[in-house]
């Protein structure tokens, strides 16, 4: 089953009119990550030069290797996606921003979607039942077993810490992605989800924000929460997830997609982090370690309700044509989600980093006050 992507909740209260917020430092912009093939270091290799000047060849190079041999799922392809989707979120130090709406750069991102696209719409089932879709998520076969369930029951700290950094590369903008579909919706589909939202954002407290418990739970783990800090370290399987979730986001005509996928996330996240919770505590972690998946067990029992009764239900009273979409978008996450999972626990079986590289030895856990 799913171990990751989710929204979670807190009671919706607004910030009080004059409190007060504690100070914060500025953070600087992730660097550029490494290359990992032809048409990650196009997309790096232009990113490093000012937008306003002339495309540098290599762009225009990628897209015969993109048609000849790119792989939809490989470390290539994935990190160049992941990288053209960041600069939608928060963008790279020392990159020129206007190479966010580059027309060079987005006609090779619109090459490597389609690749990806048609890739996991070859790779899923399809249908537009959507009742029976999300239905059959509710409940885990008896014999599931994922990397939730090996920690656990037998995961290491150092396994641990690895499951950590491979989801930072989504939960330390989460909700982000989803809330590009927001005017995309209209009547009781965007109002209920704009609620689910309101609860990923802390509900009005900066300190409640999800990304930010997330960060708390790596500080404590000895992991560096800094923005995009393990981007050369998380292998494709991983990106894979984010960038389905930047591109059912930032594309109107996968609004559908994007609704879906968001309530297949929230039906498998509640027995994901109760498994979550109680591998921390077996390891040792406190309250502040556990804080992000203790908050997820019942508020995201909650917010799968909400995605499927009312956001789900009014989308499709109104565009009854996106119910095949709402269900691919549900297929797609089952689909990555399961990848990722089978490579992590096929790595650590066979004794090895299921990242790209080791990770360095713990340091010590950072104050965030």
């Amino acid at each position: 089953m799913r171990e990751g992507p989710k929204a979670t909740g807190e009671s919706m209260t607004l910030t009080p009119t004059g409190s007060t917020f504690p100070p914060t430092t500025r953070e600087p912009a992730p660097p550029l990550p490494e290359p990992r093939g032809p048409l990650s270091e196009a997309v790096v290799t232009a990113l490093r030069r000012p937008a306003s000047e002339p495309a540098p060849p290599l762009l225009a190079a990628a897209h015969p290797v993109l048609r000849r041999s790119a792989d939809p799922y490989g470390e290539d392809l994935q990190l160049a996606l992941y990288t053209c989707y960041e600069l939608h979120y928060r963008g790279f130090g020392g990159v020129d921003t206007a190479w966010e709406w580059s027309p060079d750069l987005l006609r090779l991102r619109g090459g490597m979607e389609r690749v990806f696209l048609d890739a996991l719409r070859a790779d899923t089932p399809g249908g537009d039942d959507v009742e029976g879709t999300l239905s059959a998520l509710l409940e885990e076969p008896a014999d599931a077993y994922g990397v939730s369930h090996h920690l656990r029951d037998h995961g290491e700290r150092w396994q641990l810490r690895e499951f950590v950094a491979h989801r930072s590369a989504y939960h330390l903008k989460e909700a982000d992605p989803h809330a590009w579909v927001i005017p995309r919706l209209r009547g009781r589909a965007k109002a209920s989800l704009v609620a689910v939202e309101f609860d990923e954002f802390g509900g009005g407290r900066a300190e409640a924000v999800h990304a930010t418990l997330f960060a708390d739970l790596m500080d404590d783990l000895g992991l560096d929460s800094r923005y995009g800090r393990y981007l050369d370290l998380v292998p494709a399987p991983m990106l894979a997830i984010v960038s389905m979730m930047s591109l059912f986001g930032l594309h109107r005509g996968l609004r559908g997609a994007m609704v879906g996928h968001f309530a297949a996330a929230e039906i498998t996240t509640p027995p994901t982090a109760r498994r979550m919770a109680r591998a921390l505590r077996r390891l040792g972690a406190g309250p502040r370690c556990t804080r992000f998946y203790t908050e997820h067990i019942e508020a995201d029992a909650v917010h799968e309700q909400v995605l499927r009764h009312e956001v789900v239900r009014d989308l499709l009273a109104h565009e009854p044509e996106l119910a095949a979409d709402v269900v691919f978008g549900a297929q797609a996450t089952e689909l990555l989600e399961d990848r990722f999972g089978e490579h992590v626990l096929a790595c650590w079986r066979a004794g090895r980093s299921s990242l790209r590289h080791p990770l360095p030895s713990p340091r010590l856990a950072a104050s965030r006050d």
